[in-house]
């Protein structure tokens, strides 16, 4: 691809350090990219999860390309915010963000979960630059990031810390032994974001073990909490930019999704949460996506 097509000049702008703060509509499109890359390196993989990676690619996109602060050819940068996904098996949309936004090439997603990447089906700060923990036991994340707030606190360090969790992850009682911790201190430098799609791998969240009203939960814990369309840009951009501007409480965003959000044939449909789709629905999907999976594997390899 030569360094002058259009979309050669987008990447570059992508791999710009500091907060990139793109409007909706650009950020929407790049949502558009990363479904494309999910589909795209789990039919190539054939192995992965497909579900929670297509729901949080817009809140995903708007964090990666709006919100934190972070220079991806420095993945150390002392001044970045910090930013963890707890629900660690996403990763496919884990390294597609990572990889459009700059932190290694987009062609590394062809070699998801292959013994010759580093693209591990659970992410791995010892193996992929730019993960700062390493994830898949789920419930950890929120303690760990509570920490690293409560660090910046106590350094005086600037930095804001997002923590994305998926709802079935509510379940895990660590998650609420950190909300303590963070409303006590008054972690208002801590952001957390719900992947809220209703879905587990064993069926619907509220008949595993009910979560509601997950909303009245966080504010019984002290925490400010912010609801938003996880699919609609300029609702997650107003969400993200209350939490930003709340002083004196954690924020929590419960950002309501649809699971497999883009794919019509996986939409709310919880057998698609662990597994990918075969060569013939991946083509289908990325069809639905305006692409193929030859064009969009060579875009990919190309960068």
């Amino acid at each position: 691809m030569s360094p002058t097509t259009p979309a050669s000049a987008a990447l570059e702008a992508a791999h710009r350090p500091g907060r990139l703060a793109w409007p909706a509509e650009q950020l929407a499109a790049k949502a558009l990219d990363i479904r494309r890359d999910i589909i795209t390196l789990l039919a190539k993989a054939q192995t992965g999860h497909s579900g929670g990676p297509l729901s949080s690619a817009d809140f995903g996109a708007a964090l990666f390309f709006h919100e934190i602060n972070v220079d991806p050819a420095r993945p150390d940068w002392p001044e970045r915010d910090f930013w963890h996904f707890s629900i660690g098996h996403v990763t496919p949309v884990i390294y597609s963000l990572m990889a459009e936004r700059g932190y290694f090439p987009l062609k590394d997603l062809m070699k998801f979960r292959a013994f010759d990447g580093h693209a591990q089906g659970h992410p791995s700060r010892h193996d992929t630059p730019g993960i700062e923990v390493s994830a898949g036991s789920l419930g950890q994340g929120l303690s760990v990031c509570c920490g690293v707030a409560m660090a910046a606190r106590i350094d005086k360090h600037p930095r804001r810390v997002y923590c994305v969790m998926g709802d079935g992850e509510q379940q895990e009682g660590q998650i609420w032994e950190a909300a303590m911790f963070a409303a006590h201190y008054r972690l208002d430098q801590l952001c957390a974001v719900i992947d809220y799609n209703r879905k587990q791998i064993d069926g619907d969240v509220q008949d595993i073990m009910g979560i509601k009203p997950l909303d009245q939960k966080w504010r019984s814990f002290n925490w400010n909490v912010i609801e938003c369309d996880g699919h609609a840009m300029p609702d997650i951009l107003a969400a993200l930019a209350a939490a930003r501007a709340h002083k004196g409480q954690p924020s929590v965003i419960l950002a309501h999704t649809v699971m497999g959000q883009g794919v019509s044939y996986m939409a709310d449909d919880f057998h698609w949460h662990g597994k990918p789709p075969k060569m013939d629905q991946a083509e289908a999907a990325l069809k639905e996506l305006g692409t193929s999976y030859a064009d969009w594997s060579a875009r990919l390899l190309a960068n």
